[in-house]
């Protein structure tokens, strides 16, 4: 699909900082600026009107799809793969849930391929589990819900009849694990622990990188 067109006066929107037509910065523009229809606040894929998530209380400006059943699924779910322990919070502490359901409702073509593999997936979970304990996912114990997914996290060595679940456990483990991993609260288990400042003249590269990247002999 080709990118969608960009008319001089949204990019002049840009480069002034304006967001709306008859705004200040707008005016000042010029009566040519005032010749185009408006645009809507949140065209989709519009490559100049994506939210704003830098701001202190930003929030995405489209419609959450999950259901309740289907979020309290996600979330009993990316507790089974990022639970809490010594090293890290539990992913629903970090929201992780509530990053699949943004991530899966912004209305661009790849998430709304996510989209269809991860709500059919979570209906495919709950009636494995219905067929397997006569009971959702999220009702059963951690014991019962492991069983379920060690039958379809390995590609490899799952049944061909578990196919559906195998597809939507690799994405759904992959969105759970950049949602919990992008939050600074993680990074400690990563082992980084940010910027820091250095006094006095810089150090160098330590010793042990250098012979990690075999680079001992470069100049």
């Amino acid at each position: 699909m080709s990118p969608p067109s960009i008319s001089r006066r949204d990019t002049l929107k840009w480069l002034t900082g304006t967001v709306a037509a008859g705004t200040a910065g707008g005016a000042a523009m010029g009566a040519p600026l005032e010749t185009e229809p408006s645009q809507p606040a949140w065209p989709t894929r519009h490559p100049l009107h994506d939210p704003d998530f830098m701001g202190p209380k930003a929030e995405s400006p489209w419609q959450k799809v999950l259901t309740p059943g289907e979020l309290t699924t996600t979330k009993a779910l990316a507790d089974l793969i990022l639970p809490k322990d010594d090293q890290g919070p539990a992913a629903s502490e970090m929201g992780v849930h509530d990053f699949i359901n943004d991530w899966i409702s912004a209305p661009y073509d790849k998430n709304h391929d996510d989209c269809e593999v991860i709500r059919g997936g979570l209906g495919w979970l709950n009636t494995e589990s219905f067929k397997r304990f006569e009971k959702r996912f999220d009702e059963v114990d951690a014991a019962d819900q492991a069983a379920i997914i060690d039958d379809i996290c390995l590609p490899d060595q799952a049944k061909a009849e578990l196919k559906t679940g195998v597809v939507f456990f690799k994405e759904f483990r992959q969105l759970a694990l950049s949602g919990y991993y992008t939050h600074s609260a993680t990074w400690p288990h990563l082992g980084y622990v940010g910027n820091i400042s250095v006094g006095g003249p810089y150090p160098g590269v330590p010793e042990a990188i250098i012979q990690q990247l075999g680079l001992e002999d470069v100049a």
